[in-house]
């Protein structure tokens, strides 16, 4: 038994003695110890300084690339600051220098070796905005070219309108996500390019039923009542005209768009009946200006003003600019006028009215009124700041709120001189809030220059052919106020516009 005791204690002391040894040896090294990585990257020998400086020089690059979405000869960049990123890359460079550093001499030397023959990685801690990562992927889809465009449909006059949908793609959105994650992790690869995983499909088939469902109703008349003031929406009575049979089969034709006949019954009393006294205060207005000497893009807006002007929206109902102001048809009385396309300035049948939309959704905020869709453009515009517009097609974009509020609401629209005007009035509540809404660029995407061949032109000519412009990320937030106190400060989106490029054509 002393015999074991005995060899017990020299073993121990030899433990000791080489560890004291070892720990000696290892005592003015400053570096970090052999076979230990943070994020994949080898990171022995190197001091924490150096390592922490390297490290944040490869994020920053990582950073001012951004992430580059690709879909065929879609293009369209995601900056760090959209997505809330935020990398603890010093606690991450401490902890792998503390390997064999913070623990007593024993356990100090047994991490030394134990990283000889088993590899350490060390992950950096990163706080990712997943919501924002959604939403990017959301705004991302709805502008790609070959999107699936779903089943809609709007009532006109008489007639219930179905608009076929188009077969497109999807994004895969929970794998393009995590693609987004793996990159923003991935420290080995600074090119920051992800090509848009998608897959083909096809809309839904029309629901006649659903939609007669949703449509169908009895009319009721608007008043108003007084101390306090309060208004009662009218309602225009709904019924399909033709059985549910007879408009199956009307569907069963292949067709781009359907009429379905309605009956509609309307209110004896409408809310446009009851007067300015239905509207007596303005809750939101915005204005923006405009090139009036360009005599098509003033034609549009004045067009469609004129159909938005005078509308009512009832509480409850969802606004829809593309079903109130129709489609952009030569036929409608829309002309040619300029459009942004593909990453160049195109002539477009009703180019420049989403000047009127994007003016709209301003006011449309500074009244506190719920936006349902709204997507920015894919340049910056020049009549707003940057997070304060939005974009709208026909058939695939649209702008839509709902109006939340307890009362109707009436649009007042005009572009004239050079001015777009929209005013919201309707009843002042008491839970009202003032809105201001603040914008800001987050950082700058530099413009890059294309150069076209064009034997046309001499030997050596170079012809600028389309001036580029930078693009940037944004934030905009919602400030309501009540009695000048600060009641809450809401992200109301993030926003990617891309560089426009200067196109320029040569002969070399």
């Amino acid at each position: 038994m002393k015999k074991k005791i005995l060899i017990i204690i020299v073993i121990l002391f030899i433990v000791a003695f080489f560890s004291v040894i070892f720990s000696l040896i290892n005592m003015g090294n400053d570096k970090i110890y052999s076979n230990i990585k943070i994020e994949g990257i080898s990171v022995s020998g190197k001091e924490q300084e150096e390592l922490n400086t390297e490290l944040n020089k490869i994020y920053n690059e990582k950073k001012i690339n951004g992430i580059k979405l690709k879909h065929g000869d879609y293009e369209t960049t995601i900056s760090y600051d959209q997505l809330g990123i935020s990398a603890k890359i010093g606690d991450a460079v401490t902890k792998a220098y503390s390997i064999g550093r913070n623990g007593n001499i024993i356990s100090n030397n047994y991490n030394i070796l134990l990283s000889f023959f088993i590899p350490r990685n060390i992950d950096i801690e990163m706080t990712i905005d997943e919501k924002s990562i959604d939403s990017l992927i959301d705004d991302t889809e709805s502008k790609l070219p070959d999107v699936l465009i779903e089943n809609d449909y709007y009532i006109e006059n008489n007639k219930l309108i179905i608009t076929k949908g188009i077969s497109g793609v999807k994004i895969k959105k929970d794998e393009l996500k995590n693609k987004i994650i793996e990159e923003i992790k991935d420290f080995n690869n600074t090119d920051n390019v992800i090509e848009i995983p998608t897959e083909e499909v096809s809309p839904e088939n029309i629901d006649i039923e659903k939609i007669a469902n949703e449509i169908e109703c009895e009319p009721q008349d608007a008043y108003l009542s007084e101390e306090p003031l309060e208004v009662h929406a009218d309602k225009s009575g709904v019924k399909l005209a033709i059985s549910i049979d007879e408009a199956k089969k009307i569907l069963e034709e292949e067709k781009t768009e359907y009429e379905i006949p309605l009956t509609i019954t309307d209110a004896n009393i409408k809310v446009s009946d009851l007067g300015d006294n239905a509207f007596p205060n303005l809750l939101g207005t915005c204005t923006t200006n405009y090139d009036a000497s360009n005599i098509n893009r003033n034609n549009n807006l004045q067009l469609a003003a004129q159909k938005l002007n005078g509308t009512i929206v009832n509480p409850g109902e969802t606004f829809s600019y593309n079903q109130t102001v129709g489609q952009r048809t030569i036929a409608a009385g829309f002309k040619e006028a300029k459009a942004y396309a593909n990453g160049k300035v195109v002539l477009d049948v009703g180019g420049g009215i989403c000047q009127l939309s994007s003016t709209l959704y301003n006011s449309a905020l500074l009244t506190n009124l719920e936006i349902i869709e709204r997507r920015s453009h894919y340049f910056k515009t020049s009549y707003l700041p940057a997070g304060r517009d939005a974009t709208v097609s026909w058939g695939s974009v649209d702008f839509k709120f709902k109006n939340n509020r307890k009362y109707p609401i009436k649009i007042n629209a005009v572009a004239q001189d050079g001015v777009v005007k929209v005013d919201i009035y309707g009843i002042k509540q008491e839970d009202d809030y003032d809105v201001t809404i603040e914008s800001q660029e987050t950082s700058v995407i530099p413009t890059d220059i294309i150069y076209e061949n064009d034997t046309n032109l001499k030997l050596g000519e170079e012809v600028t052919t389309q001036h580029g412009e930078d693009g940037c990320t944004s934030e905009t937030y919602k400030v309501l106020s009540k009695d000048g106190l600060i009641i809450s400060r809401t992200l109301v989106s993030k926003d990617t516009y891309n560089d426009l490029p200067t196109i320029i054509k040569r002969n070399k």
